[in-house]
């Protein structure tokens, strides 16, 4: 079974984005190609046992096991060394890709606190958008009883779009809730 978004980008969307943009060919339509989250831990230089629980609570957000990331170089100040444990990650791609974003778009971002909408700032230049998650407990995967510390996270969405126009539309199709100019923050 097609994932509910997945579906509705087939049937409305590519046709709501060629109509708009006048695609001479059907694969210059913006697509999404992958989604990557990312938890940053600085306090893992202190406690390496938090690494093992936030890759254990990425991987029941996103539905596929997290990688463990480690420090590229050493940093004095911070007191790390290269090949620290510093964080994990996960790519998801295909119908886990279109299942999370579901997830993310209509669960989990109408639990924040006070939610407005997310920036339309957070784009690259590329059409590809980045936003940031400052409570990982509002995925409902997470039992809030459970977890020892409240952690942030970073969400990367990976698009064929040439543009940051075209990435926004696209993404404003698929229901990702845009704040409105002119609002706080």
């Amino acid at each position: 079974m097609a994932a509910r978004l997945k579906k509705k980008y087939e049937d409305e969307i590519v046709a709501a984005l060629q109509a708009e943009y006048k695609y001479a060919n059907p694969h210059q339509i913006p697509q999404i190609k992958k989604v990557v989250l990312n938890m940053g831990l600085g306090e893992a230089v202190q406690n390496p046992k938090i690494v093992e629980t936030a890759r254990s609570e990425l991987s029941e957000i996103a539905g596929q096991r997290a990688v463990i990331t480690k420090a590229k170089k050493s940093i004095a100040t911070y007191k790390l060394r290269e090949g620290m444990p510093i964080g994990c990650s996960v790519t998801l791609r295909r119908d886990i890709m279109w299942e999370f974003l579901d997830r993310f778009m209509n669960v989990a971002l109408p639990r924040v606190r006070d939610f407005r909408g997310v920036s339309a700032k957070g784009f690259d230049g590329k059409g590809n958008y980045s936003v940031g998650i400052r409570e990982h407990i509002i995925f409902p995967e997470i039992d809030y009883d459970k977890t020892d510390k409240v952690k942030g996270l970073n969400i990367t969405v990976v698009t064929t779009a040439k543009t940051d126009e075209e990435g926004r539309t696209l993404l404003r199709l698929l229901g990702m809730p845009f704040r409105k100019p002119g609002g706080s923050r």
